[in-house]
């Protein structure tokens, strides 16, 4: 059955999977760069928006800056840093419709497998329509997975003692009920990762009290929205000019910090503990609930626009609590410490369920791609595994900014196959001795809870994921596309001889 109940297998060039920020960006790549090449998006869900149509807890926002989480093509409208979730959410709906790119989108569609068969020169994917149950089949010559690394109907949830008793409301961010009524009540939020620090400040606006239950802290700088220089640049710079200087310098910016964090840790725990100290009452217990025993950027830097958490502190409508759970209660939670939290409503923000491509299922020519041991070629690509790619993020910046620039290199990649008349590209290591190393470098619990089950990176180029923008900038669109590790095959098969004995020959296409 093809997607659309018909009989014949359908087939695309190219399949992209998920419709979120980095759905839509490889729709416009494959339009502007490759337009020859006819492609679907299969997304699981009902709507556009990926992550942010998904989360709908109170306060939802972005965990970087704009300038660098929107598109460089479509530049962020707003002048403030930080993007409330249901802007962005309109921004990448706004984005799919002006380009037409939301006509290739087939929602309800889930990719469950696909395996690459050599000898047709594409993938067989086994699909099915989540809303009927119904499985079908088609093909593709290019599989473009752009789902990120988490689950989306579930987040991870750990085992408390005595929640079956609990009398109160119990809640996970990821699946947020709309009728919730926090006004007035007594809310704990478990969790100090950058869910709980967006939702406490939100939550404090109306409740009676919040409270972040820890078990350890984590960094958490405030960024200023206010102040901006971007306003100003747009009115000095002529039409989009200001876009570029704008994104390059947040970018710029953040991988310094970044490459600060990590060469002079001890240093940059000061400078964020001073800024903490700054924006809490004189005396507080900054050692206790705001100094990490991890260094800076070993896990992802929780973001307080305008230091709003801080100011909930300050202002005595949220506290901290760093403790273990003992056991929930019937009215709330008892902690190790012997101390209890009375809560009407608790909201587990423990983190997210790592899930790697959507849990499609690949194979090779019938054989099973066991994941853990593929490596992964410039942060997106799996070592043999023929036409396929990932859009995965940066853990230390935007999302985007790396996304982008993988749908945009296989748009181009698609040319150079299509110009070299060859079928097949497959990433492949040169040396035997590179060596596998963990793909995501965070100490984070949901990482760490994931690694098995994750590709590998590998000790050197083109096998290192570097989470420098700059320098995969260069790598990804100013390096030629060809190298020795990536070996193109299969040649398109001889166009057959019509009755006048001559061979219908396609246009050339052009190598971008």
């Amino acid at each position: 059955m093809t997607a659309d109940g018909g009989s014949e297998v359908e087939h695309v060039d190219v399949l992209v999977v998920g419709a979120g920020l980095s759905g839509i960006a490889a729709g416009h790549h494959l339009q502007t760069t490759a337009p020859w090449a006819s492609y679907a998006i299969f997304e699981a869900r009902d709507a556009i928006g990926g992550t942010w149509d998904l989360f709908r807890y109170p306060g939802i926002r972005s965990d970087s800056d704009m300038f660098t989480l929107g598109y460089p093509w479509r530049p962020w409208p707003g002048d403030q840093p930080i993007g409330d979730g249901a802007s962005i959410l309109q921004y990448i709906r706004d984005t799919a419709a002006d380009e037409g790119i939301d006509a290739h989108i087939r929602f309800r569609h889930k990719v469950l497998s696909a395996d690459w068969v050599t000898e047709d020169g594409r993938w067989h994917v086994t699909a099915e329509r989540t809303d009927t149950g119904e499985t079908f089949q088609l093909t593709c010559g290019f599989l473009l997975s752009c789902s990120g690394y988490y689950r989306y109907d579930r987040g991870y949830q750990p085992d408390f003692p005595g929640l079956d008793r609990y009398q109160g409301t119990f809640v996970h961010p990821q699946h947020w009920p709309e009728d919730l009524d926090t006004a007035g009540k007594r809310i704990v939020v478990i969790g100090s990762g950058a869910t709980a620090v967006t939702l406490i400040p939100s939550l404090a606006d109306t409740a009676e009290h919040v409270t972040m239950l820890q078990r350890s802290p984590s960094y958490v700088a405030a960024m200023p929205q206010r102040g901006s220089p971007v306003g100003a640049l747009r009115k000095v710079l002529p039409g989009r000019a200001a876009q570029p200087v704008v994104r390059w310098g947040h970018a710029l910016g953040t991988q310094a910090f970044y490459t600060f964090c990590r060469k002079r840790p001890e240093a940059a725990k000061r400078i964020l503990r001073k800024q903490v100290e700054a924006q809490l009452p004189e005396g507080y217990d900054v050692d206790t609930h705001f100094t990490p025993s991890y260094d800076p950027w070993d896990q992802r830097l929780c973001l307080a626009p305008d230091g709003d958490l801080f100011t909930a502190i300050r202002q005595g409508r949220a506290s901290v609590v760093t403790d273990h759970v003992d056991t929930f209660t019937e009215t709330g939670i008892r902690l190790r410490s012997g101390e209890e939290l009375e809560a009407d409503v608790v909201v587990s923000a423990t983190g997210l369920e790592m899930l790697f491509i959507g849990g499609i299922q690949l194979a090779v020519d019938g054989e099973a791609v066991d994941l853990p041991e593929r490596l992964a070629y410039k942060g997106m690509m799996l070592s043999d595994v023929p036409n396929f790619a990932m859009a995965v993020g940066y853990t230390n910046a935007s999302w985007t900014l790396k996304c982008d620039l993988t749908c945009d290199y296989v748009a181009r990649l698609l040319n150079v196959l299509a110009a070299r008349g060859c079928r097949q590209v497959t990433p492949r290591p040169a040396s035997e001795d590179v060596q596998p190393e963990p793909l995501l470098g965070l100490s984070s619990g949901y990482v760490q809870r994931a690694r098995d089950r994750f590709p590998k990176q590998g000790d050197r180029f083109p096998w290192r994921v570097h989470q420098s923008y700059l320098r995969d900038w260069w790598v990804l669109k100013r390096t030629p596309i060809e190298g020795e590790d990536l070996v193109l095959s299969n040649p398109v098969p001889s166009p057959p001889v019509g009755d006048d004995g001559v061979r219908t020959v396609p246009e050339p296409v052009a190598v971008g």
